[in-house]
């Protein structure tokens, strides 16, 4: 008997295994997908990963981005982090088929959640897993949002459970299920869940109130905050040192009320405004998560021989030019600035999702259709400006968070969810024929008649122009070809009118086996699986489009996905310490050069803040007493021929230097202001407003004291000084008061930020050592909250399995 019981399981999670290794098949030949933003990744952690392979332990710092920051959002294991070890156990497949089946398990439990019988909860799993987005953002190297998508359905299902009167269960779920979140690092992905849930739970009081039920909702809010705060709790080392960490980021304060041009500024927490809305979706677009191409597709696409632009190309330039201009047509024609593909939800499933409209009734609905609307509506973004400017000005940590267009992923979840519980009902004997038939021939007019309505409107009040559309004016002018453009326009509206025929007969399609069914001229079995071949189809022919094995290449490539130039071959013969500034690319987004050296730039998405302030107010405007003091003893530039080449700084100030005096100010603005003209040889300078208590700074020249570092390890740097007079010495490290800590002859000794950036001390006279030691505090505390945690988790389980036997059908 518990075979047979099983049986459903063990076929739902080989079908995903299948499914997710099917689509990435290259994974079975050893290949891996080239993701952009992981590349980038490798070269960010390459000192990270030789530190931890050399020390077998972790640095929580690097050295070799951003002329140090520290690691705790590239690459950190945590003490006590157990839930590493459960997701490792999860993700048992090669990347990314991996993500795809988290996709898949999750969402299924959460069908079962909902008492979804095991066939529609596997459909529902692989329209969920399958939707474009989140198929698309495995190419751009967008995993830690990926890792924390997947995970989404699994909380989701234990809140549910929690709701449903099961309490230990849903507790448990929920406690893993948001420790697992959590560990995916993801904080955004985490935050949209979070309004998901709160939708979920405001409805859920909503209904308490009128059924005066308020003591239950009350007992069941206990238990879900319980098991939030153990899921947090967990997380504890990794969520302290991103709060820490988060106040020195770009996403923290900034002191500053000046521009770099010197003007006047507002102070602001968190992003701007205009960095947080650069993604937005435009109303129009929304047509697009059920109309594939509505607005071009992605921002480029192939077309083909027979399309309107390579006929007007290939009459002046022939099939060559043809092919070379179609093969990456700008055919998207909305308004953000890069677009990898369409955020397809599905025609499919969409419907089904208008069907649940019609045919689902009570708290669910209004759940799943609050939320869908509530993210649509959010990833308008400047589109939408009342509403986004409200959460920006007064939501908390939401401005924190980049490109809102990604808000979508709730109703990237919500729909599904809402297209399954409209096939349970559809199949179900309590809701006569009558009323499915009303239900479906109300789908039909309503999502067929959204489906038009967006025709008529692109075409109504649209130009189908895009925002790179002089690309093809240069085109026109350049070859002489007339109607370059007018081409495009014209393949953008063939596209258009192709895929929302292709919704509609899908649409129609999913309606007819419906209708069969009800005339009993299909079994619920085999509908189910039409159903699913259409959702699969639907889904999958888009994916491809976007990716496909063309993404995949050899291991070899992937793992090391630098070579190094002449440049760096020449630069890596030094051994001693220093920086290289690589003008060649853009310094601030480039982690290629952090994989060979150190590099005074990097690509990190929440560098510290007062160093992204320095580059902008001072390094951009190639300010080299500041290069200087950072140490870059190596510039790697482009020459005539664009071919890399290494220039030396003779005029690199070294590891640690004496200043003849300190100029002291009272203000951030000011301390960065000064370097425009400072001489940082002979002067630093101190901002006296974060001293805790008065220093004097005064002091005698010594032309005879030396400082040299004889030891650098990352954490640990040492430095043997020798002087005759106190001095000040100006280090040429980042400063970070949570965690580094100075030490003369073994005694912790107060140091100071000077120069904006950099570290400073005083010397006494006569010869020491010198030590620098990263040693946060964050990690030990977070991970004896992570351990804790455990521990309580564990013996709720305990509990409930031993002693909850009397009790256990009340309470599972």
């Amino acid at each position: 008997m518990k075979s047979k019981k099983l049986l459903p399981y063990i076929i739902a999670i080989a079908i995903f295994i299948f499914a997710s290794l099917t689509y990435f098949y290259p994974v079975l030949k050893g290949q891996k997908i080239a993701q952009s933003d992981i590349t980038q990744f490798r070269g960010m952690v390459k000192e990270i990963n030789n530190f931890r392979a050399d020390k077998n332990t972790e640095p929580y710092w690097t050295g070799a981005s951003f002329s140090g920051m520290p690691a705790y959002q590239i690459s950190a294991y945590y003490p006590n982090d157990f839930v590493r070890s459960i997701d490792r156990t999860f993700r048992f497949l090669p990347r990314p088929a991996d993500y795809t089946f988290l996709y898949f398990l999750s969402f299924f439990v959460l069908m079962l959640a909902l008492k979804i019988e095991w066939r529609l909860a596997i459909l529902g799993a692989l329209s969920f897993g399958f939707s474009t987005y989140l198929i698309i953002i495995f190419g751009a190297g967008h995993n830690a949002k990926a890792h924390a998508i997947a995970y989404m359905p699994l909380v989701l299902a234990g809140v549910l459970w929690v709701f449903q009167k099961r309490y230990i269960l849903g507790f448990l779920v929920t406690g893993f299920g948001l420790a697992l979140e959590i560990y995916t690092n993801h904080p955004q992905m985490t935050y949209y869940l979070g309004f998901c849930l709160l939708i979920l739970v405001v409805v859920e009081f909503i209904n308490a109130i009128k059924e005066k039920l308020l003591p239950v909702f009350i007992k069941q809010s206990v238990v879900i905050i319980a098991a939030v705060l153990l899921g947090i709790g967990a997380n504890s080392s990794r969520l302290m040192a991103m709060k820490e960490y988060g106040d020195y980021s770009t996403r923290g304060k900034s002191e500053l009320t000046i521009t770099p041009d010197g003007s006047v500024k507002e102070a602001a927490v968190g992003l701007d405004k205009a960095y947080i809305t650069e993604y937005s979706y435009a109303k129009l677009e929304t047509f697009n998560l059920f109309i594939p191409r509505f607005m071009g597709g992605g921002t480029v696409e192939k077309l083909e021989n027979s399309s309107e632009l390579y006929k007007v190309i290939e009459t002046k330039l022939g099939k060559k030019g043809a092919d070379y201009f179609t093969d990456q047509a700008l055919t998207y024609w909305g308004d953000q600035t890069i677009v990898e593909a369409p955020a397809y939800i599905g025609a499919v499933i969409f419907f089904l999702f208008f069907l649940g409209l019609f045919l689902v009734k009570g708290r669910l609905k209004q759940w799943l259709l609050a939320a869908t609307v509530f993210s649509i509506l959010l990833s308008w973004g400047r589109n939408f400006e009342g509403l986004t400017n409200f959460f920006i000005d007064y939501v908390p940590l939401y401005n924190k968070f980049r490109a809102v267009s990604s808000i979508q992923v709730i109703a990237e979840l919500c729909v599904p969810i809402l297209g399954v519980l409209a096939l349970k009902e559809f199949f179900s004997l309590k809701i006569s024929s009558e009323e499915k038939i009303k239900a479906l021939k109300k789908s039909l007019y309503a999502f067929g008649g959204l489906i038009f309505i967006g025709f008529l409107l692109a075409h109504s009040f649209s130009t189908f122009e895009g925002i790179r559309d002089t690309t093809y004016l240069n085109i026109e002018k350049e070859y002489n070809i007339i109607g370059v453009l007018d081409a495009v326009i014209a393949d953008r509206k063939a596209m258009l009118l192709i895929d929302v025929l292709r919704s509609l007969f899908l649409m129609l399609l999913t309606a007819g086996v419906l209708w069969m069914f009800l005339k009993s001229k299909l079994k619920q079995g085999i509908a189910i699986l039409i159903i699913a071949v259409f959702v699969l189809f639907d889904l999958v022919s888009v994916d491809k489009k976007y990716v496909n094995k063309d993404d995949f290449k050899s291991s070899r490539k992937i793992e090391k996905p630098f070579i190094a130039s002449n440049a760096d071959k020449l630069i890596l013969q030094d051994k001693t310490h220093f920086r290289v500034g690589n003008f060649s690319v853009n310094p601030m987004n480039d982690g290629s050069t952090s994989y060979f050296h150190q590099s005074i730039g990097g690509y990190h998405a929440a560098k510290m803040m007062r160093y992204q302030e320095l580059f902008e107010y001072q390094i951009a405007k190639n300010n080299m007493q500041v290069l200087n003091m950072l140490n870059t003893k190596y510039f790697i530039v482009d020459n005539d021929k664009g071919e890399k080449q290494a220039q030396q700084n003779p005029d690199a100030n070294g590891n640690a230097w004496f200043v003849e005096n300190v100029k002291v100010v009272n203000s951030a603005n000011s301390e960065l202001q000064i370097l425009d003209s400072l001489n940082t040889k002979v002067s630093a300078v101190i901002d006296k407003s974060k001293l805790l208590d008065n220093v004097n700074f005064n002091f005698e020249k010594d032309s005879t004291a030396t400082i040299k570092l004889i030891n650098y390890d990352v954490t640990e740097l040492t430095y043997r000084t020798k002087t005759e007079k106190e001095q000040f010495v100006v280090f040429s490290e980042i400063y970070y008061k949570d965690g580094w800590n100075a030490y003369i002859d073994g005694k912790l000794t107060n140091h100071f930020r000077v120069n904006y950036v950099l570290r400073g001390m005083k010397i006494p006279a006569g010869e020491h050592e010198i030590e620098y030691k990263f040693e946060p505090k964050v990690i030990q505390q977070g991970g004896m909250i992570s351990l804790f945690s455990y521990i309580s988790i564990i013996l709720v389980f305990v509990v409930w399995f031993f002693y909850g036997k009397k009790t256990r059908g009340e309470l599972i």
